[in-house]
């Protein structure tokens, strides 16, 4: 699993800093942190990373998502327009903000096409929350003159795709504001946490102050500063900012491993006739996290799915997964949820027990992904081959 597989020494001198300064809260106390501000550092490596101006960190991806709607002004009654394949928290989040998911159609690219969000505009939709899965991109530059030709935000969640870029330009810097992950599971990990890019000063302002109930963050007195919005508390903590630091100043050797160790599987893949592969629009910029391909029917990937995964191999059927793919978001289907933002629905443009996806279906359900390895050795790719073969031929 990328990030985990390369915790050492730099991650525990990062947290070995905080803990030393006994300041675990990512604000004030100026004096007793001497110097130590892992958030504020990690903040500022990653927007020049991805070259933005801004960046702010908050406590998971997730929360990340429902910044990212509020500081651009999504709310109750607005329509979001989402994939049925991702992670289910960009969902939620659009949900949680009293907005209304609409759902389109993905493309061979495994994200929404330009195609299918033109179809799904209506007067009431105001964004589009567009997630970079499994590792590459979407058709952005497509997806960008649909947004622009419509006046409607371009959201994105590259949670699932950083250090992947299109046309040498990062993903993440396409859409008036962008949202990461650094959970258990994503590339770069801090256990859990989550950041926010934008080069607009308002949404930036607002995204500080709003997730950390309207503060400005001005001066050193917390009790002083003043409240401009209500907001809520998305904080990261120094601890998982530490550690996310030091991940992080490891991402190029992570794309490099994880790129050459998929270059090698993916060619040896291409002699199967059966196999074809997930589109993506430049291969340059492909984050490398997953090697994503498809069979001709939803019996033979299942099949080949649970061959592989009993011979060793990390793959994965996202058809039949809980938490990906709409297919099995009984909840969603059902709108339940804990309070009254449930009355949202009353007026839902769809019928989530009966949606109309075909192509989204067909796509995943030939679709089998292996996750890529940092650490997989030479030996372990000739096994994973071996294991092809088996499966396969």
């Amino acid at each position: 699993m990328p990030g985990t597989e390369l915790f050492g020494k730099e991650e525990k001198e990062q947290v070995m800093e905080v803990l030393e300064t006994g300041i675990l809260f990512r604000y004030n106390h100026d004096e007793q942190r001497k110097g130590i501000w892992k958030a504020k550092e990690f903040e500022k490596e990653f927007a020049d990373y991805h070259g933005v101006k801004h960046c702010h960190m908050v406590c998971s991806g997730t929360a990340a998502d429902a910044v990212s709607l509020a500081a651009v002004g999504v709310g109750a009654g607005d329509e979001v327009i989402v994939p049925p394949f991702t992670f289910i928290a960009p969902v939620e989040a659009v949900i949680n903000c009293g907005a209304v998911p609409v759902f389109a159609e993905i493309d061979e690219t495994l994200c929404l096409s330009a195609a299918s969000i033109e179809a799904a505009i209506t007067p009431k939709t105001k964004a589009v929350l567009l997630v970079h899965m499994v590792g590459a991109m979407a058709q952005i530059d497509e997806i960008v003159e649909v947004c622009n030709k419509h006046n409607i935000i371009l959201i994105e969640d590259t949670a699932q795709a950083l250090g992947g870029s299109f046309q040498g330009k990062m993903l993440g810097t396409f859409g008036k504001v962008a949202c990461y992950s650094f959970d258990f599971f994503k590339l770069v990990t801090a256990g859990e946490g989550g950041a926010v890019i934008t080069n607009d000063d308002q949404v930036y302002t607002t995204a500080h102050t709003w997730s950390d109930h309207g503060h400005s963050h001005e001066g050193n007195n917390r009790g002083a500063e003043e409240h401009a919005i209500l907001g809520t508390n998305y904080r990261i903590g120094e601890l998982h900012a530490a550690i996310g630091l030091a991940q992080f100043r490891k991402i190029d050797y992570m794309l490099e491993r994880l790129r050459a160790n998929k270059k090698v599987l993916k060619d040896y893949l291409k002699k199967f006739p059966q196999v074809t592969f997930r589109q993506v629009p430049d291969e340059a910029g492909d984050a490398a996290t997953v090697l994503n391909f498809f069979l001709p029917s939803q019996e033979e990937a299942r099949k080949a799915c649970a061959e592989l995964s009993a011979e060793g191999v990390a793959a994965a059927y996202w058809f039949d997964n809980n938490y990906h793919f709409i297919k099995n978001w009984n909840h969603i289907k059902d709108c339940k949820v804990a309070g009254p933002v449930g009355m949202q629905f009353l007026d839902k443009p769809q019928d989530y027990k009966n949606l109309d996806l075909p192509k989204s279906y067909d796509i995943i359900g030939r679709l089998v992904s292996v996750n890529m390895s940092i650490t997989t050795t030479k030996e372990q790719l000739e096994a994973i081959c071996k294991a092809f073969d088996k499966v396969l031929a």
